[in-house]
């Protein structure tokens, strides 16, 4: 008599969402204005105006770039609005800040998408293993987002979870 495997997790009705998916697949970019600066240290407007008239912006296409200056210099608020007015139309996103600013803020951007009325009485894990960095942000934020909706969340994988609420 052969023995019949069940599937237990298919059967449970658990959702598997994972927040990989979320990710926006262009690639992240970095513009830093102390590659600008005079002597590392001072903006000077002509100068910088050229640098903006002459950079390749093309090199954004649907980017995702963040923008700062690493150096331990003053600049003008308009520098960054410059740069800013040349990405518009070009890349997909930008942002003041750093990397993980930047992936914070595609995910939040992303997570706005989501309807958590479709994960009503559901029984969801959030994915916590995968091939790309998902910010903890992310996960505060679908927290956030579908625990009022949710009959339970779970954080891992459906075979192995660790549980993080459940409505009583």
């Amino acid at each position: 008599m052969e023995e019949t495997i069940i599937n237990r997790v298919a059967g449970s009705g658990i959702v598997t969402l994972n927040l990989e998916q979320y990710l926006h697949p262009g690639q992240r970019m970095e513009i830093d204005i102390k590659d600008t600066l005079f002597m590392g240290l001072i903006l000077k407007e002509k100068d910088f105006r050229d640098w903006i008239k002459n950079h390749d912006w093309e090199q954004y296409r649907d980017s995702n770039v963040f923008i700062h200056c690493s150096a331990d210099a003053i600049v003008p608020t308009w520098a960054y609005m410059l740069i800013a007015a040349r990405l518009t139309g070009v890349a997909h996103f930008f942002l003041f800040g750093d990397a993980a600013a930047l992936d914070t803020a595609l995910f939040m951007q992303a997570l706005a998408m989501v309807n958590p009325a479709d994960y009503s009485e559901k029984r969801v894990v959030i994915k916590g293993c995968g091939d790309q960095y998902v910010t903890p942000a992310a996960y505060v934020e679908i927290t956030r987002l579908l625990q009022p909706f949710v009959k339970s969340l779970m954080f891992g994988e459906p075979c192995s979870t660790v549980p993080v609420y459940k409505k009583v």
